[in-house]
């Protein structure tokens, strides 16, 4: 089955694409004034649903710092300027002993028959002292994955795929898929 992807962000859509193949993007920007990732996920592709009339999904993900109280949580995206996000964490951060996060993705599919559902994906790490590793996006660069001794910018594609916070909440989705009969 194919869904159109309710997403600004190419590199979101590139991750979609080598997960899931057939997905075609939908640019529609909305307020994503929800207040967790799984509304601002359905706000998105309930958006993109009534716009072609077909079955779509959005993600909203974001990163959670322990000792920033869960912050930027769903504030993620704009948290500060776009090229000082991940500075502005480490600066957050200088002097701190618990540097523990998680990465959340959420993903709500809709229907134009009115059904909808959500799928959640996490994976903990810890935040770095500085950007390391050339691959992924956002903030990839700060976030180590301790059982692969690297952070999530230092991945394959194929093993962050398997392994991230969207990986894992796309795979729960496509179960939630298969135990409703939809094709896929």
């Amino acid at each position: 089955m194919r869904f159109y992807l309710a997403t600004t962000n190419h590199n979101k859509l590139r991750e979609f694409r080598e997960i899931l193949g057939d997905v075609e993007p939908i640019d529609i920007d909305v307020e994503e004034n929800g207040s967790s990732f799984e509304e601002n996920a359905l706000i998105k592709a309930r958006a993109a649903c009534r716009l072609t009339g077909e079955p779509a999904v959005a993600d909203d993900s974001g990163l959670c710092v322990d000792a920033l109280g869960g912050e930027p949580g769903i504030y993620s995206a704009r948290y500060s300027e776009v090229g000082d996000r991940k500075a502005k964490i480490l600066r957050e951060l200088q002097g701190e002993v618990k540097r523990s996060a998680k990465f959340v993705s959420a993903i709500a599919a809709v229907f134009p028959d009115g059904e909808e559902f959500t799928a959640r994906g996490e994976v903990r790490g810890e935040i770095t002292d500085k950007p390391y590793g050339d691959n992924g996006f956002g903030y990839d660069p700060i976030f180590y994955m301790p059982e692969f001794g690297k952070t999530m910018a230092e991945l394959t594609p194929e093993l962050k795929n398997a392994a991230s916070h969207r990986g894992k909440a796309i795979q729960a989705m496509l179960k939630q898929l298969k135990a409703r009969g939809v094709p896929q």
